[in-house]
């Protein structure tokens, strides 16, 4: 079927849109793809809700974030209609739409996970059919709830030799470990651009440090990467999930401009190479999606501190920066299938398990 998915992640940099034809198992066809970028208001909007969430001690209504959360799922009715206007597709032609919502805090220590974004609105303000919260019958398993996207990355790398290895770099850093046999393991691997992102807003007033240009003038300041990599986290077995406020810059205060930005690089590389020690037999190639592989300085450094062949997930001949929106179109139909989306060695839970919650318009 045709099948829309919608992912906002923890960069906070907007909403991304895919339109794919699947039946969310061996059949994937991308037909079209927007991004939407979210105002410099609306990502100050979402931090607070964001800082708010991270004090409860389980989601609940808060009159700031539900004002956030109605902001979250108009902007993606918006998109939608807009990748259809794009792709020329009429609405009563698509079976699914995957609405991730916004992760404004994840406690799966806690037993919560928190998406906002109403599944059952945005229904009714497309007339079609929506899967939303894809994460909380997971944790409420038992398992992490995230990475979500392994299943897909599966799909794509069917034909390729393995063992093979994607690492998508969001807000947060996730690797997904493909075996021989098929077998997936995957977890979270540290922040990925979220800290280099804060630090740039902070010392720069930028949103990103775009193609790594002001880190490849700094130098990495090895004591300061030394303590921020002196964590029992990064000695964890597979699999473990973070949220994105569970690290922080704070260490490289004091340091420049660029030899913070530098530093806080060579971090999210060393936890990509701590990463690659945990799965069963290292993967001959690492693909790389979600935007962090636009940074140049931060792919050069993986490659050379994870001492392993670092590529775009172009290189497949897949859209780096449409593979997460995809992946929960893919999840959308399986779900309507009835299939699995989570599964042991992915996020924990106990047994392969399907997860969403379907909503369809009156």
């Amino acid at each position: 079927m045709l099948a829309i998915g919608l992912m906002s992640g923890t960069s906070l940099d907007g909403i991304d849109a895919a339109l794919v034809e699947t039946d969310g198992v061996g059949h994937v066809r991308p037909i079209a793809f927007r991004s939407d970028p979210y105002s410099e208001a609306m990502r100050d909007q979402l931090r607070d809700a964001a800082t708010l969430a991270l004090q409860f001690d389980r989601p609940r209504a808060s009159p700031s974030v539900m004002a956030a959360a109605d902001m979250v799922t108009r902007r993606h009715a918006l998109a939608v209609r807009q990748l259809l206007a794009d792709a020329g597709v009429a609405p009563q032609d698509v079976g699914v739409v995957g609405f991730h919502g916004q992760t404004v805090a994840h406690r799966p220590d806690r037993g919560w996970t928190w998406q906002i974004g109403d599944g059952a609105a945005l229904a009714e303000m497309l007339g079609i059919a929506v899967v939303a919260d894809f994460r909380s019958a997971d944790v409420a398993a038992g398992g992490q709830g995230a990475p979500l996207i392994p299943v897909y990355h599966a799909a794509l790398c069917v034909h390729l030799p393995r063992p093979v290895a994607v690492l998508n770099l969001g807000g947060v850093g996730n690797l997904t470990w493909i075996g021989s046999d098929g077998a997936l393991v995957a977890f979270d691997t540290g922040p990925a651009n979220a800290l280099i992102d804060d630090w740039m807003l902070a010392e720069a007033g930028l949103p990103q440090d775009a193609d790594g240009a002001l880190a490849a003038t700094g130098r990495v300041d090895d004591s300061v990467l030394t303590n921020m990599l002196d964590t029992p986290w990064f000695d964890l077995p597979a699999p473990k999930s973070l949220d994105r406020a569970d690290f922080s810059m704070q260490p490289a205060r004091g340091l420049s401009a660029a030899d913070g930005a530098a530093t806080l690089t060579a971090f999210t590389a060393e936890t990509v190479a701590l990463a690659l020690r945990l799965v069963p037999a290292r993967p001959d190639r690492l693909f790389v999606a979600g935007g962090g592989r636009h940074n140049a300085t931060l792919m050069r450094m993986i490659g050379a501190r994870a001492a392993i062949r670092v590529e775009p997930i172009e290189a497949m001949g897949w859209d780096g920066d449409a593979t997460e929106a995809e992946g929960f179109a893919y999840m959308a139909v399986r779900t309507l299938a009835g299939l699995p989306i989570s599964f042991p060695g992915t996020t924990g839970v106990p047994a392969p398990m399907a997860g969403g919650v379907v909503h369809r318009p009156g």
